[in-house]
């Protein structure tokens, strides 16, 4: 990949701002500009919980949002695959920041061009592997049929799944997709899984008791403390991630976007700490 053993791996944090596919309720679009001000802000500082700083151990530049229309897909999708393969060609992991759940699809389309297909790990309330919903195959509850049609995807392990209806259930045996549902969940049996890893957090994956931010909480959810033990005993190089689903306007106090904040922390030290574990 160009890399020489040594140097640090470069992240870039990207913004985009889109919730044309959601189902329910608008206002993911208005989440980037909010998680920044939390991961800036001087409330905090920028170590991860392993100690590795971001600015100091970690190098990371904040590209802001790409400027996304919200209105045609097509051409979102174009613009948000162009500045991923921008980041890999310059030896760069992108960390997005949705926006809705569908941006997951072009990330991930533009990372499997240049690695082959993925391994991911997906923590969400839903499955997301919709045929299609209301109509739209683009549905942010649809990109990972959109990923598994296309083969962008080896292996995806879901976790925190708890509404899993009989369709999804369908798909997700149709697709060979890993899923640890929250009913009797233990943390322990989500496996260590392999490169080409990406890792995407739908932020109501958590429990609306400490992510209410979100335009489909669902109770019974994933503690923060379990997503950041999970994603802290993967070993594989992280080739990219993606935290969305953030709906600013259902927020309390900023909690949610705070939450966000934190995973980027994490989720950059892990990339940190994995860059030459292939």
């Amino acid at each position: 990949m160009g890399t020489t053993f040594g140097m640090r791996p470069n992240i870039h944090l990207i913004g985009l701002p889109t919730d044309q596919n959601s189902s329910f309720a608008r206002g993911a679009a208005l989440a980037p500009s909010n998680i920044r001000a939390a991961f800036w802000s001087d409330r905090g500082n920028l170590s991860a919980q392993s100690g590795l700083e971001i600015g100091t151990d970690i190098i990371l530049k904040d590209l802001g949002d790409l400027p996304l229309s919200d209105v045609d897909c097509a051409a979102d999708d174009a613009l948000i695959m162009r500045a991923v393969t921008e980041s890999v060609e310059a030896d760069a992991i992108p960390l997005s920041l949705g926006g809705d759940h569908a941006v997951t699809y072009p990330i991930v389309a533009a990372l499997a061009a240049h690695y082959g297909p993925l391994n991911i790990l997906h923590f969400d309330a839903h499955p997301d592997l919709y045929a299609d919903f209301e109509g739209n195959p683009r549905s942010h509850a649809s990109p990972f049929a959109r990923i598994l049609e296309e083969g962008h995807a080896k292996r995806i392990v879901q976790v925190g799944i708890r509404t899993l209806n009989k369709h999804c259930r369908e798909q997700a045996e149709r697709y060979n997709v890993e899923i640890l549902p929250m009913l009797n969940f233990d943390a322990s049996r989500v496996p260590i899984i392999d490169g080409p890893l990406y890792i995407s957090i739908d932020l109501d994956g958590i429990d609306p008791s400490e992510a209410p931010g979100v335009a489909h909480p669902e109770p019974g959810g994933l503690t923060i403390r379990e997503v950041l033990s999970i994603i802290a005993k993967q070993r594989a190089r992280i080739v990219g991630a993606d935290i969305v689903e953030l709906n600013p306007a259902r927020d309390v106090n900023d909690i949610t976007a705070i939450v966000a904040a934190k995973l980027v922390r994490e989720l950059a030290a892990q990339m940190h700490k994995n860059y030459y574990h292939l």
